[in-house]
């Protein structure tokens, strides 16, 4: 089939190439998927460790010889009714979104194919208007969207830009996006800082007040799924202090919409904090988001050993003063610091046992920032519900680090398989059930 590669420009963001974004790439699958029903796991669980009745296999990898780059960063991804897998590869050379689909009923990947060209390529998701399909992703600075061909398995027509020009810098660049079903599109606009020094990260530089990137960046905007040609500022600031919130869905059955949060870094290094308390604060704050919503920061974080939002060293702060941070939005569940949580799902799937109902898988990056204690996260963590109140997390994956893995965004897919993307490895991993009820 002969394809157009009519495409446009747009700004790469710290100094890279320009980028292309080609309307239509040759795609045409001739296999169909196949739902594996019984996928082989590996004898080793792919050097991880599940809960007991699980397995673990690699559902692919080596993604660097599908989009051309020696160093590829798989990042957020999607699975569809059919079972194919949609995920977001961004590379310095080159990256895009990638189909992923099981001919066999294997579990594995057999057919893996690009299906829009782009490097800056960071989430993926797939949504219905008006009984036409549409594949969604975002880059540093846009969200994109092609009609899409589910039988063929590839996009069609030219690139349709839903919002550019969102706000943000090379730090905490990467936007995020979900899609309600009543046409919502949330957007995380990550904030380019620490804690909004004058001076970012240098030591005692005080805090600019008011903080003037909360205007544009530092929290949740909606935007309009449905309308093309969106500008980042015409969108509406749903919620906000919130620093980088990478990890974010809707709940399918209530339409609620949830986030974990990356707190703030370097209390130590830049005010004096303990060795301990440095590492150990603030805490990842996984809250519930609603239309005005704020979480604090710059201004404040959540400190976990006295389970109060404490106002900022930058702002004042003593380490444990409340000041301007009472009625603050406190966490529903307050994880270790550092942890980086990317990506967030509930289960809704057929098969993993009832406790698993309802409940939320949250991947974590892990640290790089908890010295002179050992770094931690690279995990996937799961929080029950019962009646929409979390009990008490568990670590559900582990292993991740020793495999040279940094898991990145949790996936369930039509058969109940919980799918795990990693940056680090270049890999996506899948996590079935083979236990009883």
């Amino acid at each position: 089939m002969t394809a157009s590669c009519a495409g446009r420009e747009h700004g790469s963001t710290g100094g890279g190439a320009r980028l292309t974004v080609l309307a239509l790439l040759p795609v045409v699958l001739a296999a169909t998927p196949v739902a594996a029903q019984t996928p082989t796991c590996a004898s080793d669980n792919a050097g991880l460790t599940v809960p007991a009745g699980f397995c673990v296999l690699v559902a692919a990898d080596s993604f660097g010889q599908v989009v051309g780059d020696p160093r590829p960063q798989v990042r957020h991804l999607t699975v569809l009714e059919n079972g194919d897998v949609l995920v977001a590869v961004s590379g310095r050379d080159s990256g895009g979104v990638v189909l992923l689909r099981d001919t066999n009923g294997d579990g594995v990947a057999d057919v893996r194919r690009v299906v829009a060209r782009d490097n800056m390529a960071s989430d993926v998701q797939m949504y219905v208007s008006k009984g036409v399909p549409w594949l969604y992703y975002s880059t540093y600075h846009e969200v994109i969207r092609f009609r899409w061909n589910a039988s063929a398995g590839r996009v069609e027509g030219p690139p349709d830009t839903v919002v550019s020009r969102i706000a943000g810098g090379r730090q905490h660049g990467r936007k995020t996006f979900v899609l309600a079903d009543d046409g919502r599109l949330f957007v995380n606009h990550g904030a380019p800082s620490n804690s909004c020094q004058s001076d970012d990260r240098e030591k005692a530089s005080r805090g600019m007040d008011p903080c003037p990137l909360l205007d544009s960046t530092g929290g949740i905007w909606r935007y309009d799924a449905e309308t093309s040609g969106q500008l980042g500022s015409s969108g509406e600031r749903f919620a906000t202090g919130m620093r980088n919130t990478v990890a974010l869905t809707v709940h399918p059955t209530s339409g609620d919409l949830y986030a974990v949060i990356h707190g703030r870094d370097q209390l130590g290094q830049l005010w004096g904090y303990s060795d301990t308390a440095s590492a150990e604060k603030p805490a990842e704050e996984f809250v519930k988001v609603t239309r005005g919503t704020d979480v604090g920061w710059p201004y404040c974080y959540y400190d976990p050993a006295l389970s109060r939002k404490v106002l900022s060293p930058e702002y004042g702060g003593d380490g444990s003063a409340v000041g301007r941070c009472a009625g603050k939005t406190l966490p529903l569940v307050a994880f270790p610091a550092h942890w980086a949580p990317d990506g967030l799902t509930f289960y809704t799937g057929p098969q993993f046992p009832d406790t698993f109902r309802d409940g939320a898988f949250i991947a974590f990056h892990g640290s790089w920032n908890r010295a002179p204690l050992p770094q931690q996260g690279y995990n996937v963590v799961f929080v029950p519900f019962a009646n929409g109140q979390p009990g008490k997390w568990s670590v559900f994956a582990t292993g991740f680090q020793e495999r040279g893995s940094r898991p990145v965004d949790v996936a369930v897919g039509p058969d109940g398989s919980l799918y795990v993307s990693d940056d680090a490895g270049g890999r996506v991993y899948r996590v079935v059930y083979r236990g009883g009820r």
